[in-house]
């Protein structure tokens, strides 16, 4: 199976001692893991930002299903709705598009199950790999939980099988990069927002969707060097004033395999909003595209840089109130200050 290559590279010197610990153990079924965020309370009314924890995979694998899970200091299982989002990164890797961590799972208020085609792709994972995870909830009912935790169950492939044939990464481009929270205050009437850049290595897109909030109109991909479009997308109709999924574009089929990027050209994610409120809403708009990307097969994944600023300053993001008390703000205050 063709997997990237990454750059011999000595550990990110961080001490995680600080951090809480996420455990990663076998799921309730043979090729399942289970990633679990440490227990926080989650009165009625509050959002709770729970600061990153650190775990180890135990297995070498291909994962290439997982859905988020929630439940409470009983295990019950508990409303998906209640969870905002969860990001897992691992320090050592960098992402495609930029020096930073690399995003390796993801799941929030829509995301629902992700599923790939088994016997096609997977996305790499090795024992001893070190991930840092993090998690927003938020709970808008008038009934608090107590110990409530979160969880990605994921369904992997183990080492040494035939397949899946093909290794695939997780990869992103969104309008508010490089760094900080990625929702945006939305002006009234059409805005619009972008964001260029270069990959890392070359390769192909396999897989490509978009996110936006209410109000978006199209999110683009585009080849900035060349001026073509790659990919255009548009919310599913919904309700005014709601958000809609984007559809999923497969760029693979029994004609050809992926949509070709390249180092030496730039590219641009393009966001275009018409909001008819008449007033700004805060933290009201978001734009960034996705999906899934292979490495050509002698790609060298380029090392991390821990002293490069960038990458501090999203790891200090990233790692959130570390060594604070986990304690629920009011859901209005907790808007105010959202990010993904």
């Amino acid at each position: 199976m063709p997997t990237h290559h990454p750059a011999a590279r000595p550990a990110v010197p961080n001490d995680w001692s600080a951090l809480e610990r996420a455990t990663i153990i076998p799921g309730s079924k043979p090729g399942e893991l289970t990633l679990e965020l440490p227990a926080v309370d989650l009165p009625a009314g509050t959002l709770v930002d729970e600061p990153a924890s650190v775990g180890e995979f135990p297995v070498d694998g291909s994962i290439y299903a997982l859905h988020a899970e929630l439940v409470d200091e009983n295990g019950r299982q508990l409303p998906a709705s209640l969870l905002h989002h969860m990001n897992v990164m691992d320090p050592n890797e960098r992402e495609l598009f930029l020096p930073i961590g690399r995003r390796i799972l993801a799941s929030g208020m829509e995301t629902g199950e992700i599923r790939f085609p088994w016997l096609l792709f997977g996305s790499r994972i090795h024992a001893g790999q070190r991930i840092l995870a993090n998690a927003m909830v938020h709970n808008p009912t008038n009934v608090g939980y107590r110990g409530v935790r979160v969880r990605l169950v994921l369904n992997y492939i183990p080492e040494h099988r035939p397949w899946p044939f093909f290794s695939v990464l997780p990869w992103q481009l969104d309008v508010a990069f490089p760094l900080g929270d990625k929702s945006f205050d939305l002006p009234p009437g059409r805005s619009e927002r972008s964001y260029e850049g270069s990959p890392a290595v070359a390769g192909k897109l396999i897989v490509i969707g978009g996110h936006m909030h209410a109000y978006g109109r199209t999110i683009e991909f585009w080849d900035a060097t060349t001026g073509k479009l790659l990919w255009h997308g548009e919310p599913a109709p919904a309700p005014a004033g709601a958000a809609s999924a984007v559809p999923v574009g497969k760029l693979y089929s029994l004609k050809g395999l992926g949509m070709r990027i390249t180092p030496s050209h730039r590219y641009r994610v393009h966001v275009v909003y018409e909001n008819p409120t008449g007033h700004a809403i805060p933290n009201g708009g978001m734009g960034v595209v996705g999906g899934l990307f292979m490495p050509d097969r002698k790609a060298i994944w380029p090392a991390t840089d821990p002293s490069d600023s960038l990458y501090q300053k999203d790891l200090r993001h990233f790692m959130g109130p570390v060594g604070k008390p986990v304690v629920g703000m009011p859901l209005e205050m907790g808007h105010m200050h959202m990010g993904h």
